[in-house]
């Protein structure tokens, strides 16, 4: 079997073709260990590592389970992110987040940043990355934790990013303030469950839906108990799902917040949004 026909039975499932071309890259390159110059400069698959290539694409097609969980990783702002099912594959609307939260932290000098439902750790990672802050990445799946540990080390990001197990704040000790609180919560409605794409069905519910019709309970939980976990002049950063940008701007305002700004993506939709604590 050659390449053309690998690719062409994951675009035979429904996948589209530039897409599909992108994870039979993936494919050869952690299954295979070519590369995309290996490829390019003529290099020939052996059988063996072509076979497998071609499980790989037939597990796929039939499953539809996403590429990074069969590859085990995921691109993430220039880095590779260890990921699996107990965590949210990282994505570009996230990369808005993360971004402005960075502006944010190198405009004031902060120092200390607290990213709550870490998942994978992309967010804390790539913040300790790019900033002098120091970051807690917290979540409450143990398997997330261990996850997002693992990032950090592969990045030796050691001191920078640490991860500790908790139920938003529960963990959290009165005595640790932070600059800026920072979080991608899940926001999904359970109603919305039903019309999820098969891809995302692999994903963890945990970190994915809320039990409240609007999609709102962890922003309301996470900023509620905000003010006492932030330094005066904090800020709090939150990604946002479709149609929810003014009932949290509300959650916010009420709960002390004020300069509240809303950042649109790509797609012109409200994607990210930030407040800053009124002391």
């Amino acid at each position: 079997m050659l390449i053309p026909d690998i690719v062409k039975i994951l675009t035979d499932s429904g996948i589209e073709q530039n897409e599909a071309n992108i994870e039979v890259k993936l494919l050869i390159e952690h299954f295979a260990g070519y590369s995309l110059v290996d490829i390019l400069m003529g290099k020939k698959l052996d059988e063996e590592k072509l076979k497998i290539v071609e499980e790989k694409a037939k597990y796929r097609a039939a499953t539809q389970k996403p590429i990074q969980y069969i590859i085990g990783s995921a691109d993430f702002m220039g880095e590779k992110f260890l990921v699996n099912p107990s965590v949210l594959i990282p994505r570009d609307e996230t990369e808005i987040l993360v971004r402005k939260a960075i502006e944010i932290i190198n405009n004031n000098n902060f120092k200390w940043a607290l990213d709550i439902g870490t998942g994978s750790g992309c967010i804390a990672c790539m913040i300790a990355k790019l900033t002098a802050c120091q970051i807690i990445g917290i979540d409450i799946s143990t398997e997330a934790i261990h996850t997002a540990f693992s990032n950090m080390e592969r990045l030796e990001l050691f001191n920078k990013a640490t991860f500790r197990k908790s139920d938003i704040y529960s963990k959290i000790r009165p005595e640790e303030k932070f600059d800026i609180i920072i979080s991608n919560p899940p926001y999904i409605p359970p109603i919305m469950k039903k019309d999820i794409q098969k891809e995302v069905s692999f994903e963890p519910d945990l970190a994915l839906y809320t039990k409240d019709e609007k999609g709102l309970e962890f922003y309301e939980k996470i900023i509620k108990d905000a003010p006492k976990f932030l330094n005066p002049g904090g800020y709090i950063i939150f990604e946002l799902g479709l149609g929810q940008s003014h009932d949290v701007a509300q959650i916010m305002n009420n709960t002390g917040f004020d300069d509240i700004q809303v950042v649109k993506d790509l797609a012109n939709i409200d994607r990210v949004i930030l407040g800053h604590l009124n002391t």
